[in-house]
């Protein structure tokens, strides 16, 4: 039920493996520690890993008169969370569905989860652009405010990708919010010294290129990558890190008018 949803962010990346959902959940948890109620969806149906992330394992969901009750982070209920990943009894169980089982699954999740009111729904979606996805945009169309981040590496190969994911975007008539380039070189835990392990820099030039705002350089940092499986927030718990500074301006974006 997205009635009562303000805004909706779809993170988008047009390869696997580029850290998409660990964007997605960073971004959830900021704009929580701002204050804002928020909703995360986790519609990468066959490789869900939200529930990982955010140590929400082993969690149930609860059908209520209204629809399905999302799982909540926190008490306050700020919060919340609906993946596939709570519905399978092990995070090794696969899923092996067609396109029209997938197809209805998803708007399942997008018609049938009592959400309440949300200032944003941030929706996980699987890498490329396939079934799944056009799903999600026909559903919707009737949300005013909805618009998409991409999430690329610096290597050349998962740029030309994205491409196709501006393509896609613009096809459908989804705003592109913009886009971040995660693993931007390897930052020093001890130093902070940045070291470029791919290239660099490929996910801003496509930005200037395609004219879309460019978001952030998004650092590997070790102490980051601790916090998954923890459900716990860099800029709360690493705030003068590289990523705690790149998800704050654009949660700081999204406040003033970035959707």
């Amino acid at each position: 039920m997205l009635d009562y949803v303000k805004r909706v962010i779809l993170v988008l990346s047009g390869k696997g493996g580029v850290g998409k959902s660990t964007v997605s959940t960073q971004l959830a948890l900021t704009l929580k520690e701002r204050g804002y109620k928020v909703g995360l969806l986790d519609i990468d149906l066959c490789g869900p890993s939200v529930p990982f992330i955010l140590n929400l394992e082993n969690q149930s969901v609860h059908q209520g008169p209204e629809g399905w009750i999302p799982v909540y982070l926190d008490n306050e209920q700020r919060l919340g969370v609906m993946s596939i990943g709570f519905l399978l009894g092990s995070r090794n169980d696969a899923v092996v569905w067609r396109g029209p089982k997938k197809t209805s699954m998803i708007k399942q999740f997008l018609e049938d989860v009592c959400w309440q009111e949300l200032d944003f729904l941030i929706i996980d979606t699987p890498p490329g652009t396939s079934d799944e996805h056009i799903t999600v945009m026909e559903n919707l169309r009737q949300v005013p405010q909805c618009g998409a981040i991409l999430v690329t590496t610096p290597q050349e190969v998962a740029i030309e990708d994205v491409r196709k994911e501006i393509t896609f975007c613009r096809k459908t008539g989804i705003p592109i919010l913009g886009i971040i380039e995660n693993m931007s070189g390897y930052e020093c835990p001890t130093c902070s010294e940045c070291t470029n392990i791919f290239s660099s820099g490929g996910g801003k030039s496509l930005a200037d290129i395609s004219k879309i705002p460019f978001m952030g350089s998004v650092p590997i940092d070790p102490r980051v990558g601790k916090l998954a499986g923890q459900g716990l927030a860099a800029v709360k718990e690493l705030p003068e890190s590289t990523t705690s500074k790149v998800f704050t301006n654009v949660v700081d974006q999204l406040a003033n008018g970035g959707l």
